[in-house]
C-alpha cells in the first residue's frame, strides 16, 4: 500500500513509537498513583514526554504541555477556557469542525475572516476587520484540507494588539512545519499526537500560556482533599488515568522528529509534493489545488476530477493500493471557502516515510484511472 492519507493518521510510524508503546504497556502503571517501580516509570515517562514536547515548541515551562485524548479535546478545552454563550468569536476560513461544532455548541456568534485560498496577505486584512469587539479568535495554522500555511504570525499580532486572545489549531503543523509556540503570543496551541507528531491514536497535547478551565473534574493524584480541581498544571486539566502507553508512543515520536530536524522533515515532504503537484498538473481531467508561492503549503494536496466524483475517484485508487482521503474531510468552511464545497476534494497528504517511486507510482495510477475513464 501506498499510504497517503497522513494528514488523517500517521499510519506510518518509526519503529520506537511502536516498541516504547509496546513495552509502556508491559512495565508501567499510572503516574501519581503509586510509589513503587512500575508507577514510578511511568510518571518519569510523562514528564519526559513533556519536556520533550516543551524543549520541540519552545515552550519554557514543560508545565504547560497538557496531555488530551486528541486535538479536538484539546480545542475544546481552549475554546470553553474563553468563549462564553454568546460571544462574537472570530475564526479562519479554514477551520475544522473541532472548531466550528463546540462554537456552535456554545451560541458563540461567529465570524469568519473570509479570504480566497492560498492568499495570506488577503487573510490578514480579514482578520483585521473582524476581530474588533471580538471575544476571542481561532485560526488553523495549517488548512487539513489544502494544505495551506496560514498566516498565523501577523494574525496574532493583530490579536495581541486588539487584546483578543488566540487559540492556534496546529493540527496540520506540529511535526510537519517548525514553529515557535511561545513566540507566538497565543493564549492556547492545540495539537494531535497520531498526525505529524507521529505517536499513537488518543493523544493529544495542549499548549496553556494563559489560565484554562477544567473540561473534566476527577482524580488528578494529587491534593486530593480539595474538591475543586487545582489551580496548578498540568494537573488542573488532567483528570483521570494517563494514556500513558500512547504518552511513551508519543514521546518516541517526538524524540525522532528532534533527532531528524523538523525543518529537514519539512523540506523534503515538501519536495516530495511539488513533485506530485506537476505531475498532477500535466492530467488536463484534474483541478490541482496548490500555491503558486510553494512557500505557502505543506506536503498536503488536494485535487478534483472535472468529470469523476471524488469518492469514487479515491475508490478507484484505493484498488491500486492507494490511501488517500475523498469528501469534505470534516472542514465545510474550508471547501467553502475554496469554493469546493458541492463536490469535495481527493487529498494526498505525505509522510516522512513517503518515497520517490511512491510519488512515481501514485501519478501513473492517476493517469491510468483518467484514461480509462
Amino acid at each position: 500500500m501506498i499510504y497517503l492519507d497522513s494528514a488523517a493518521t500517521s499510519l506510518l510510524k518509526p519503529p520506537s513509537v511502536v516498541r516504547a508503546t509496546a513495552m509502556a504497556m508491559r512495565t508501567m502503571a499510572s503516574p501519581g498513583r503509586g510509589g513503587h517501580g512500575a508507577a514510578m516509570r511511568a510518571a518519569d515517562t510523562v514528564f519526559a514526554c513533556r519536556e520533550a514536547a516543551a524543549e520541540l515548541f519552545h515552550v519554557p515551562e514543560p508545565e504547560r504541555v497538557v496531555f488530551t485524548m486528541n486535538a479536538t479535546h484539546a480545542l475544546n478545552i481552549a475554546i470553553y477556557s474563553l468563549v462564553s454563550p454568546g460571544d462574537p468569536v472570530v475564526i479562519s476560513g479554514y477551520e475544522h469542525n473541532s472548531v466550528t461544532r463546540p462554537l456552535h455548541a456554545l451560541g458563540a456568534q461567529v465570524r469568519v475572516a473570509e479570504s480566497p485560498l492560498f492568499e495570506p496577505e488577503t487573510a490578514v486584512g480579514a482578520f483585521r476587520r473582524a476581530l474588533p469587539g471580538a471575544k476571542a479568535a481561532v485560526c488553523t495554522m495549517v488548512s487539513n484540507v489544502f494544505g495551506y500555511l496560514l498566516p498565523v504570525r501577523e494574525i496574532a499580532e493583530l490579536c495581541a494588539a486588539a487584546g483578543v486572545p488566540l487559540i492556534v489549531d496546529a493540527s496540520q503543523a506540529a511535526g510537519c512545519v517548525a514553529f515557535d509556540a511561545a513566540a507566538l503570543g497565543a493564549a492556547f496551541v492545540a495539537m494531535p499526537g497520531h498526525k505529524g507528531l507521529l505517536g499513537p491514536q488518543g493523544t493529544g497535547i495542549l499548549l496553556c500560556f494563559a489560565q484554562p478551565k477544567p473540561l473534566l473534574c476527577g482524580g488528578t493524584g494529587s491534593q486530593s482533599v480539595l474538591q475543586d480541581m487545582p489551580e496548578e498544571l498540568p494537573d488542573r486539566l488532567e483528570a483521570g488515568t494517563h494514556n500513558v502507553p500512547g504518552i511513551a508512543g508519543l514521546l518516541a515520536g517526538i524524540r525522532y522528529l528532534s533527532a531528524q530536524g523538523v525543518e529537514n522533515i519539512e523540506r523534503r515532504e515538501r519536495r516530495l509534493a511539488q513533485r506530485l503537484t506537476a505531475q498532477m498538473r500535466a492530467e488536463p481531467r484534474l483541478e490541482v489545488f496548490a500555491a503558486p508561492d510553494p512557500a505557502c503549503q505543506t506536503a498536503v494536496l488536494s485535487v478534483r476530477c472535472r468529470d469523476m466524483d471524488s469518492e469514487l475517484l479515491a475508490q478507484k485508487l484505493a484498488r491500486y493500493g492507494i490511501a488517500v482521503r475523498a469528501g469534505l474531510h470534516c472542514a465545510p468552511v474550508a471547501h467553502r471557502s475554496a469554493g469546493t464545497l458541492e463536490t469535495g476534494t481527493v487529498r494526498l497528504s505525505l509522510s516522512p516515510f513517503n518515497t520517490d517511486a511512491e510519488i512515481a507510482r501514485t501519478a501513473r495510477v492517476f493517469h491510468e484511472i483518467l484514461r480509462a475513464g
